[in-house]
């Protein structure tokens, strides 16, 4: 799919918002500025949260009551080891389980491994302007 704008990037995370239901995973993946973070400023709107959403690549995870469903934003890039993203994902993972709300992480190439089910939306820079974006889900096998 290809996006033009910073306001058709924010659209498509509304629309793609009314696709979630509670206990979502949203796994986003691309270049620095490709969009991701303005993806989830859509889908916070598409669930009438009336915060600020920023990125939480300081704090790590930000949290977001005020809408239609609760919203974990998380995003990885700072961590460099899979200990420690993991740590991180089951701590807010259970707030996820207790909150029935979403969940959404940017760079989250360390804990891919352990996610059971979730949607992945893959970033790209287009060759002139706007953005692409491919979406994928995924559900894995559980072993016998």
């Amino acid at each position: 799919m290809f996006l033009e704008s910073l306001s058709e990037t924010i659209l498509f995370g509304k629309n793609f918002s009314q696709k979630l239901k509670p206990f979502s995973i949203v796994l986003l993946k691309g270049p620095i500025g490709a969009g991701k973070t303005s993806f989830v400023q859509g889908i916070a709107k598409g669930l009438s949260i009336d915060e600020c959403i920023t990125s939480p690549t300081f704090a790590l995870s930000q949290h977001y009551y005020s809408g239609t469903l609760p919203l974990i934003h998380m995003d990885f890039y700072r961590l460099n080891s899979s200990s420690s993203a993991e740590e991180l994902f089951l701590e807010e993972e259970e707030e996820l389980n207790q909150n029935g709300g979403i969940m959404i992480i940017e760079w989250p190439e360390l804990i891919i491994p352990i996610i059971e089910f979730y949607s992945l939306i893959e970033f790209s820079y287009a060759k002139e302007f706007g953005r692409f974006y491919k979406i994928s889900n995924y559900k894995k096998p559980r072993n016998s």
